[in-house]
């Protein structure tokens, strides 16, 4: 790919990355009257409409209802969010497209952070997560994880992804836990999966930023080139655990 990235590609990727991490882990896609929709295990997400038709909004929530999960809503800040606000949804995060050619991003020789296609750092209730390593063993390769480690003992201190289509690679869920930032691993981190998607192919890559995250990407050669905006349903307390969680005086 050559040019400039539009925020159109950057709402690409997303679709492109949250839909196959679903259909990895045994989720599914569909498209209903012009909406877009992935569901996973425990969320489900509208991918960038144009507009929202009300009566297709609820046949699709109609048809999340019986796995309870939470819905995420990405949209453009151009189109009209009423129809999610009637249906309950409530206004989330703004996402900060961000981009930089690979080139810039530059390359990482930090042995704290590693490539893996398994993992055995995830327990608890996070144990589950260890399964979104099988988008790593895909082949043709498009997708590579990478986790840091910091001294002493190796303790696992953070994670990232990047997914390639086309000469576009997206970084995702990139985060050092909080006990060990300012080290330089979340820099090694973005390096490391941006070089690995770089190496297949990638020309420029892209991500969704926080304002706390903005800072680094800035030092890595990123810069923001549009915004958009997150709409978030949550299930329903079901009937009789409304109290439950209240603990007795």
């Amino acid at each position: 790919m050559s040019g400039a990235v539009s925020v159109a590609d950057c709402e690409l990727i997303q679709r492109s990355w949250l839909t196959a991490q679903a259909l990895v882990l045994g989720g599914c896609s569909w498209e209903d009257d012009g909406l877009s929709w992935v569901r996973s295990r425990e969320s489900a997400s509208l991918l960038f409409p144009s507009q929202i038709d009300p009566r297709a909004l609820a046949r699709g929530l109609r048809r999340l209802e019986p796995a309870r999960v939470i819905v995420g809503a990405w949209l453009s800040l151009e189109v009209d969010p009423a129809p999610l606000a009637d249906a309950g949804f409530t206004r989330g995060w703004s996402p900060w497209w961000m981009t930089a050619p690979i080139d810039a991003v530059g390359a990482s020789d930090d042995p704290r952070v590693e490539l893996k296609e398994q993992s055995t750092d995830y327990g608890g209730e996070y144990a589950a997560y260890s399964e979104t390593l099988a988008l790593t063993r895909l082949r043709p390769k498009s997708n590579w994880y990478a986790a840091a480690y910091a001294a002493p003992g190796r303790r696992f201190a953070g994670h990232a992804w990047s997914h390639l289509r086309g000469g576009l690679a997206g970084v995702f869920d990139m985060a050092v836990w909080p006990p060990f930032r300012r080290r330089g691993l979340g820099t090694a981190l973005l390096q490391t999966v941006c070089a690995a998607a770089g190496a297949a192919g990638a020309q420029h890559a892209l991500l969704n930023a926080t304002p706390e995250g903005k800072l680094l990407y800035e030092t890595c050669g990123f810069r923001k080139i549009g915004e958009g905006i997150t709409w978030w349903l949550h299930p329903a307390t079901p009937p009789g655990l409304e109290t439950a969680a209240v603990p007795a005086n």
